[in-house]
């Protein structure tokens, strides 16, 4: 995935800690969820010198506590295994879950500190009140070239809504790695995939953060 879009995926999941009581977390409506998260990422990043600068251990400390909290990771990993989920054991289910957060918060981790004078459009939003799957639509405002589109998927659980799916640059994340999941699935099975993904994030893990864009 492009640079650009690993930063507009960030901005888009990211959440300030949220000075919210958890029962108004959980009657947010989603488009109100998804502004506020995306507005404050932006916020935070350009206020801090430290994750500017390429901080690994702030960027790690931003993403586990202010992104995590705010994306169903699960129904994601599920997604993205599609059959296969339902054939893996508890434990695998588990692993698999870990692994593919573990990716997330290292690609997101590597696109914060790149965030200089974007801006966020937020499309009107359209949605039954009973809905409980909905999609918020905006495009990111850069400062060279066009718009990007960036839509958001979200799904409403006993704890309010979360993000479970981005569109970025007409693609979207789950279906992106499902190809992925499914090939080394037929090669490795579960495990063989759970074991891809610790693979590469050790790799990342042991690689440098990229230099900040001037």
């Amino acid at each position: 995935m492009k640079p650009i879009a690993q930063l507009i995926m960030t901005a888009a999941v990211a959440v300030s800690a949220s000075v919210l009581a958890p029962a108004a977390i959980a009657q947010e409506a989603p488009d109100a969820l998804v502004k506020r998260i995306s507005n404050d990422v932006i916020n935070t990043v350009k206020s801090d010198k430290d994750i500017q600068a390429g901080n690994r251990q702030k960027i790690m400390d931003l993403v586990n506590s202010k992104i995590l909290p705010y994306v169903d990771s699960q129904k994601m990993t599920a997604q993205a295994a599609g059959r296969h989920w339902r054939q893996a054991t508890p434990q695998q289910q588990q692993q698999l879950t870990e692994e593919f957060r573990t990716l997330l918060v290292y690609t997101y981790s590597g696109a914060l500190s790149q965030i200089k004078n974007e801006t966020v459009e937020f499309k009107p939003f359209r949605a039954d009140p009973a809905d409980t799957d909905v999609e918020v639509r905006s495009q990111v405002n850069v400062t060279r070239g066009e718009p990007i589109t960036l839509n958001y998927r979200l799904s409403k659980g006993p704890q309010g809504w979360k993000i479970y799916d981005l569109n970025v640059l007409g693609a979207w994340l789950v279906q992106t790695y499902t190809s992925t999941f499914n090939s080394e699935i037929s090669k490795g099975g579960i495990d063989g995939l759970i074991k891809k993904l610790r693979d590469r994030n050790q790799q990342l893990a042991a690689k440098p953060l990229a230099a900040p864009q001037k």
